[in-house]
């Protein structure tokens, strides 16, 4: 598969898992709705990626009631994501959970962990020694997998008793787990605005 903007099976993957998330006994009622725009492949883990993708991204993520079981973990919450590049390169649906630790009065961090696909290069087209493979290389990010763990953070900055602005930042990697040897992954970092539907 190659990049596109917000391609078919993204859209049944997040449409589906939302569903699943919301008529399912391990997750509540959908409590926050956070959307955004990104910055695509920034410079942070691997600066020699840089500038092989271009356009911006916008994240959407629906956050639910953590359910009873996930107290042992500090009651994060299950999140469904998609992130589709506005620009037709690669783009993500995710589902994890994510945790919310309060540091300051109107001030909280957003971790979050989770499990991703995308619609990207996983590796080249073509063989080591091709003219071609050099130029495929540099104009794509090799992510070695289809299935990656999404990593996160926001730092949020809550605005009024329901909407509040947050610096978002997210990883994505196989990490040596998911898949084998190359592994390049993608940086994403920017702003995003987040919507609690609690009453």
């Amino acid at each position: 598969m190659t990049g596109n903007s917000l391609s078919a099976w993204a859209i049944g993957a997040v449409v589906g898992a939302i569903a699943f998330a919301g008529g399912s006994a391990s997750a509540g009622p959908l409590e926050q709705v956070s959307v955004g725009l990104l910055a695509h492949n920034i410079e942070v883990i691997d600066p020699k990626n840089a500038g092989k993708e271009d356009g911006p991204a916008m994240d959407l993520q629906f956050t639910f009631e953590s359910p009873s079981f996930l107290r042992v973990l500090g009651g994060p919450r299950p999140y469904v994501a998609v992130t589709p590049n506005l620009a037709g390169e690669t783009s993500f649906a995710a589902v994890g959970l994510q945790w919310h630790i309060p540091f300051a009065e109107h001030w909280s961090i957003d971790p979050g962990f989770g499990y991703a696909v995308h619609d990207g290069e996983v590796t080249n087209a073509f063989p080591n020694g091709d003219p071609r493979a050099t130029a495929f290389n540099n104009a794509h990010v090799l992510l070695g997998s289809r299935d990656l763990f999404r990593s996160h953070i926001g730092i949020t900055r809550q605005l009024t008793d329901r909407v509040g602005a947050q610096l978002f930042y997210s990883h994505y990697s196989h990490g040596q787990i998911l898949g084998n040897g190359r592994n390049q992954g993608m940086d994403q970092a920017g702003l995003r605005l987040t919507f609690s539907l609690e009453d």
